[in-house]
């Protein structure tokens, strides 16, 4: 079940004294936040309510709001959004005085007050203040969802939108949008205005998602790997009247090309790929997406170790020949892609 789902079993009489939504995942978060505000019937001018973005707001109006009692209702619902203070993020917008009395309402609430807490990002559990907040209130994080958690989402998704997609075209939803869910949300947002309500096709998934620079890219990586390096640079060509540079361009077949690499190696060594995911999230100071390293696996599966380490050394020498200068970038990047095509 994902927070979404949660939040539509919500309901502005059913509220607790707290509640807080938080989250890594900058689509699903976002997607949450709405449908959060709409269960509970937000309404900016109902004075039943009072919104605090926490990025501008005198902390001392806040704690008003906070402890007074409701003129209009039995109850009153209090917004605190953009609280930055309770995330790992570097912002902070409140002083430590200002969190230590923020700290004495939550340990000793107002009955008639429905606080909700919203913070993009990820709750600092090292935080006293965190820990109150998950101790005494429903908390809802927006995190990454597994690739099964995702599917059932968006199967029920497009069945609200009306439309109707086999298991390959979803497949091939997925990939084209990254297994992001932001990305989904808004390639499906494009299918159901090209199409409307009825069966989705591969083709018409090419036809109203436009191509991000990675698809264009990983097309012609395919391109050079078939021989096809005519076909290849006529695709260059494209990309540089598009304004695109050399250096971009080499940065990103690097990233993918080098993550062939590495998976391969992993493999080589027995590492499974929830091991992978792990090492390479260790190796690279960042969290890993499970499905990248998914993906690189299948994609790589043809290509022998020398190779990918001949594509890297080629790709990593010309990217230091265009930044030295030592020739045109544009004659310097077709002939990388001459060696790649010719390893």
């Amino acid at each position: 079940m994902t927070i979404i789902d949660e939040i539509q079993k919500l309901t502005k009489d059913k509220l607790g004294l707290l509640t807080v939504l938080a989250g890594e995942d900058v689509g699903q978060f976002q997607l949450a936040k709405e449908a959060l505000l709409k269960q509970i019937g937000f309404d900016s001018s109902d004075l039943t309510y009072a919104y605090f973005d926490m990025s501008e707001t005198d902390y001392q109006q806040v704690e008003l709001d906070l402890v007074s009692l409701p003129f209009f209702s039995d109850e009153k619902i209090v917004i605190l959004d953009y609280f930055a203070d309770v995330t790992t993020a570097k912002k902070r917008y409140l002083s430590d005085e200002e969190l230590k009395k923020f700290e004495d309402y939550l340990n000793q609430p107002v009955e008639t007050t429905r606080l909700i807490v919203i913070a993009g990002g990820k709750l600092d559990s090292k935080r006293r203040l965190v820990k109150l907040l998950k101790r005494d209130g429903l908390v809802l994080e927006a995190n990454s969802l597994k690739e099964a958690e995702l599917r059932q989402f968006f199967k029920q998704e497009i069945g609200k939108m009306g439309l109707n997609v086999d298991n390959t075209v979803m497949d091939y939803l997925l990939v084209k949008s990254n297994f992001d869910f932001a990305e989904i949300h808004k390639n499906l947002a494009f299918l159901q205005s090209y199409r409307g309500s009825s069966q989705i096709s591969r083709e018409d998934i090419e036809q109203a998602i436009p191509k991000t620079l990675q698809d264009n890219l990983f097309d012609m990586s395919q391109l050079l790997l078939q021989g096809k390096i005519d076909q290849a640079r006529s695709l260059v060509r494209d990309l540089r009247l598009q304004g695109e540079d050399e250096i971009k361009l080499i940065a990103i077949l690097l990233n993918q090309f080098r993550l062939f690499l590495q998976v391969q190696i992993l493999q080589k060594d027995g590492l499974s790929e929830q091991q992978m995911v792990a090492e390479l999230s260790d190796i690279m100071g960042r969290k890993i997406n499970p499905f990248q390293v998914k993906f690189a696996l299948r994609d790589s599966r043809s290509l022998s170790l020398s190779f990918l380490k001949k594509v890297v050394q080629v790709l990593i020498e010309t990217d230091y020949q265009i930044k030295q200068g030592q020739f045109d970038k544009d004659y310097l990047f077709d002939i990388a892609l001459l060696k790649i095509a010719s390893t």
